[in-house]
């Protein structure tokens, strides 16, 4: 006999796969769900889907957005100049969060990794490719992949690619340890890490 029925099983299963997400911490999830009220539930079930819905890629810099161009990209008091190159989403929060970066985005939505077959054009680098010789007063390319080997190799890879161009290519300073994610770094650090960015040329690295 099965210890819940299949409904619930299956509501189990699909909270379970989520980031970060347990089997323990998925019933949890479930039964609350399941003894929440019927507006209460109606309602996350609508956001869910509105976001589904509704949820696009900036056609400029890749980031989601619910307009597009997205309202970083469309605003007139950015620096059109300096472009930071991120891995998700989530990192264009993270440094929104620290009101100190002025410029522009663009969001890969990924990084180089062998291991789980994601290539390179698996990423958004064709975009940034093409957004570069599209937009000539570009002329910075920061680039805030995680310190993690796919995310060093992603760096490594656009410093070879951009320096033909003649576009100034940094990465940010090593304040963020080894194997950090952006995402959970303070602002502080991000802050630090920013403005201590060191210049990329080919297989080495300039101060």
């Amino acid at each position: 006999m099965a210890r819940y029925s299949p409904s619930i099983q299956n509501l189990i299963a699909q909270l379970s796969s989520l980031p970060g997400i347990g089997g323990r911490s998925a019933q949890r999830l479930a039964f609350y769900i399941l003894a929440m009220d019927e507006k209460d539930a109606q309602a996350l079930i609508s956001s869910i889907t509105a976001a589904r819905n509704s949820t696009k890629r900036c056609s400029c810099c890749q980031n989601f957005t619910d307009s597009d161009p997205c309202p970083i990209c469309s605003d007139p008091m950015r620096d059109k100049t300096t472009v930071l190159v991120v891995e998700s989403p989530k990192d264009v929060s993270a440094f929104e969060r620290a009101h100190e970066y002025k410029g522009l985005y663009h969001v890969l939505h990924g990084v180089f990794n062998p291991m789980k077959s994601m290539s390179i054009s698996d990423t958004t680098i064709p975009d940034l490719i093409k957004r570069l010789t599209e937009h000539s007063e570009i002329t910075e390319v920061i680039v805030a992949t995680n310190q993690t080997a796919e995310g060093n190799a992603t760096a490594l890879y656009l410093s070879r690619m951009l320096e033909p161009s003649g576009i100034k290519v940094s990465r940010l300073a090593s304040g963020l340890p080894m194997g950090s994610d952006i995402e959970y770094a303070d602002d502080l650090t991000l802050l630090s890490a920013l403005k201590g960015r060191i210049t990329m040329t080919g297989e080495k690295n300039e101060t």
